[in-house]
């Protein structure tokens, strides 16, 4: 047995470990050894017997909750199991939220403790009435275009014939006739006089992160980006307009359509919104769209990139995009963007976490030199795929001339480029074997 994300080691006991029961209760629950090593193995505790009571006192003081404390002995040693349940209500010591996450606790705070406390009680983000909005803050024509959208999916029956009031009831955008933050973020006039930050920033970039050419940030509503950040791309940051509209289209020398609307999609369905604006960078090789909120607890990142469960953190705006026909209820949205560029011969996306958001990244160029390091390619083999990429062909000779090595050399790195994929043998002539792209 070793620490994982129920069970902790403690050689002795100090009354900061309520911390770590706090985060067991608001996790999944846990065991905590008091008297063992890291290693797990029994170093044997003096005051147990006074630990015995006093630890449960302090638990039931300080937490309001009750946790099994157990006398364990072992080869003569005495050790105690401190066994604390998961909670469905949040536990606080003096205030604070702690919570156990891997083997580790962290204090919960701003947005990752409202939403906690949200969980806690049931509802999520966008389920939260918005007591200071009225209908007067709702965009009729971003209502007629979900209509529209969603007579055309098929997902929603007809509704012509309903009123706002009416419709918004019946796709639960309303707690007894007041909106709830969902209608905002998806239909409202001015989304950002109730939240901050609903928008996307795209700036366009050189060579670095720090060669930052021009900006613009779109405002408004869900409905309303979705059509205003694709405009924005074709007029100011591509060099070749898309047609966002055939959503399967293959744009030669641009990134594929529906890689680019899921990723949209995505960062505005499942960001937190009451964080940072999503952003987006153009590069001249590739393209990243950033999104505050983190995976929901036990997802991993390697799970986008193959079937997995749909767990929204937006359920309310995830379920009228979906009657829209803008996503599924699948969880496939990355697997589209990384079958997408699949099918456009572009590189495999990368999605990371980062700075409490997740990174997603298309690469427009298959032989950029970012993705070449990335398969490990020696600086050799990196200037001859640029060699290739300006005259179009190179020859064993030219291989050698260029890195100044020998002829067998350049034949063992040739012939890893071949076997990677990278370069085939496209003719044999007097002058030697020509290599080109695959």
């Amino acid at each position: 047995m070793s620490e994982s994300q129920n069970i902790e080691w403690k050689r002795s006991w100090h009354d900061d470990y309520l911390k770590w029961v706090c985060g067991f209760a608001n996790a999944v629950g846990g065991i905590i050894f008091i008297g063992k090593d890291d290693n797990g193995l029994v170093t044997h505790l003096e005051d147990y017997r006074s630990l015995l009571e006093a630890i449960p006192n302090k638990i039931r003081e300080h937490l309001g909750i009750i946790a099994e404390v157990n006398l364990h002995q072992e080869n003569g040693a005495h050790y105690l199991e401190i066994i604390v349940p998961a909670y469905t209500v949040p536990v606080s010591l003096r205030g604070r939220y702690y919570y156990r996450t891997g083997s580790t606790k962290l204090e919960l705070t701003g947005n990752a403790l409202n939403e906690f406390l949200l969980q806690k009680s049931g509802k999520t983000w966008d389920n939260v009435p918005e007591a200071g909005a009225t209908f007067t803050d709702i965009d009729a024509n971003s209502v007629q275009v979900f209509i529209k959208h969603a007579e055309r999916s098929g997902r929603m029956p007809d509704v012509s014939d309903l009123s706002t009031e009416e419709l918004f009831e019946k796709l639960r955008l309303t707690d007894d006739g007041i909106l709830k933050r969902a209608a905002i973020i998806l239909f409202g006039k001015d989304p950002n006089r109730f939240y901050p930050n609903v928008m996307v920033k795209i700036g366009r970039f050189g060579t670095d992160d720090a060669d930052l050419r021009f900006q613009e940030t779109e405002e408004g509503n869900l409905i309303q980006l979705l059509k205003s950040v694709p405009n924005q791309l074709n007029h100011k940051f591509f060099t070749k307009q898309i047609d966002f509209e055939g959503m399967q289209r293959v744009e030669k020398g641009e990134y594929p359509v529906a890689a680019l609307r899921e990723m949209l999609l995505n960062a505005l369905v499942h960001r937190t919104y009451m964080g940072s604006m999503a952003q987006m960078r153009v590069y001249d090789n590739k393209l990243t769209l950033w999104n505050e909120g983190n995976l929901p607890e036990g997802m991993a990142l390697e799970s986008l990139k193959r079937h997995h469960i749909s767990r929204p953190r937006n359920p309310i705006i995830a379920d009228i995009c979906f009657k829209a026909g803008y996503i599924d209820s699948w969880g496939r949205g990355t697997l589209k963007i990384i079958n997408s560029c699949k099918e456009a011969g572009l590189p495999e996306p990368a999605i990371t976490a980062l700075d409490g958001g997740i990174l997603v990244s298309l690469f427009k160029d298959k032989y950029s030199i970012e993705q070449l390091k990335s398969l490990s390619l020696n600086e050799r083999q990196i200037t001859a795929v640029e060699y290739v990429k300006a005259n179009g062909k190179i020859t064993n000779k030219d291989y050698q001339s260029i890195n100044e090595i020998s002829d067998a050399t350049a034949s063992r790195d040739l012939k890893a480029l071949t076997e990677l994929g990278i370069l085939k043998i496209s003719e044999s002539k007097g002058a030697g074997t020509f290599y080109e792209f695959v």
